[in-house]
Formats: structure tokens, sequence, C-alpha cells
């Protein structure tokens, strides 16, 4: 089983991360992943007929793709685009959760996105996840967001680290070996961490990324082509890999 994420296209009219997004695109051509997971960010200032242009794209792949939102979006026009079929019916506000069977491994994603912030939530959502986990069965589960869930070091993105990680950390942990691994995306950096004992990743980004910056006077240079990551599912193990294109 391989799971392609992509986060963070930011298209707009204004830049060329429509272009990025195509040569990640091809790379994945050669791939074949089974299925693509987007975890948020797809475009700018409300760009109509980015979310068009990105839905044309996917519809030409061979595989299933799977949107998350995130700060950026906005959900409205998500569904005037995609519809409703490809969320869950059953969340308690208007987010965009989504689950998927992917043989022996259950994907989850869970909408972390307030409205007008950019800072996520889970608070709202963490029952529903519960529920999803315990529907799960003796299946493993992993777990996609937008907003990263561990400190990147980073100093202004992790001002908008998600909120209500407490209720989430004790989740996870009366849930054992439900959840295997937990992937976001928003930092626009490619991060590995820890959370609640499992492994957690925050997937590069497709537009431009944010430098290697800890706070420090000096801000490093950076010049990273667009990334993406491959979430390898095989004999019972997972392999997440970083790719840049």
């Amino acid at each position: 089983m391989l799971i392609a994420q992509v986060s963070d296209i930011h298209a707009s009219p204004e830049n060329d991360c429509l272009s990025r997004f195509d040569r990640v695109l091809a790379w994945l051509a050669q791939l074949q992943p089974d299925v693509l997971v987007l975890s948020g960010d797809l475009t700018d200032k409300h760009w109509l007929e980015g979310y068009k242009q990105i839905a044309a794209r996917l519809d030409q792949q061979t595989y299933p793709s799977l949107i998350l939102p995130g700060n950026s979006d906005d959900r409205h026009l998500i569904r005037s685009v995609w519809g409703e079929s490809p969320w869950t019916n059953d969340a308690s506000t208007d987010a965009l959760h989504f689950i998927h069977d992917a043989g022996s491994l259950r994907l989850i994603g869970l909408d972390s996105t307030v409205d007008n912030q950019d800072y996520g939530n889970v608070t709202d959502h963490l029952a529903w996840l519960d529920k999803q986990l315990s529907n799960a069965e003796d299946s493993p589960s992993l777990l996609f967001m937008h907003h990263h869930v561990f400190a990147s070091g980073i100093p202004t993105l992790d001002e908008t680290l998600c909120k209500g990680l407490g209720k989430l950390e004790a989740l996870i942990r009366d849930t054992p070996n439900k959840l295997i691994a937990l992937s976001a995306g928003h930092v626009h950096r490619p991060v590995a961490g820890t959370f609640a004992g499992i492994p957690a990743y925050i997937c590069g980004s497709v537009c431009p990324a944010n430098p290697v910056w800890f706070g420090t006077e000096n801000v490093p240079p950076v010049g990273d082509p667009p990334a993406l990551m491959i979430h390898r599912y095989v004999s019972n193990a997972l392999s997440s890999h970083h790719v840049c294109v």
C-alpha cells in the first residue's frame, strides 16, 4: 500500500504553484500510488478557478484523491467543486472529515481548520475521531490533519499549532495500537517528530518552503523544490518518506 501525501499547494493567480503541483503529479505518475491525500491549503484568496484546475488535474489520475481543507481554504468553494460525497456525513459541524479503508489500513482525515483563523483546533472533533477508531476494529489507522501537533521549532509557525492537543493525546493513549502514525502539513517544511507515543510528521509543501529558522538573528536561505510524502504500508509496518521533485 502506497499513500502519497501532498500539502500546501497555495495556488493563486499571482504564483506558479499549479506548475509546481504539475511536477509532483508527473513524479507520482511514475510511482502510481494507491491513493493521494491532499492535506490542506489548496488555494489562496478564495480562488474558485484554482480549485477547478486542481480538480481537473486529479480527475486525470488513475488513483483516488482524498482532500482536507486548510486555514487558507474555503469549505464552501471546495464543496461547490467536489460536492458532498468525498467526506463523511456525520460530522458535528461543517467539518470535512474523510474515511478511506485501504485494504487492512484505515486512512482518517480530521478537519482541524477554524474559520478565519490560522491555527487549528480538534476539540470539537474528538468524539467523531474516537468513533472512527472504534469502528476500525482490528485495522490500524493513519491519521491526516492540516495543522501540526508538535512544535517544529519555527516560532511563527508554532504560534498556529493545533489546539486541543491534550485531549487528542489522551484519546490516542486510551486507544493503544489503533493509530500507527499522524501526518500533517501547514509548516511548509518536512519535519519528523512524535506525539502521544506515535510517529508524527509534517509534510513539506508544494509551494515555496519556509526556511529552517529557529528564531535566531540570521535566517538561513531556502530553495527547496516541491515536496511530498510517500507512506508505505507493507506487512503491518509503516515507513514514511520525504521526497522533493
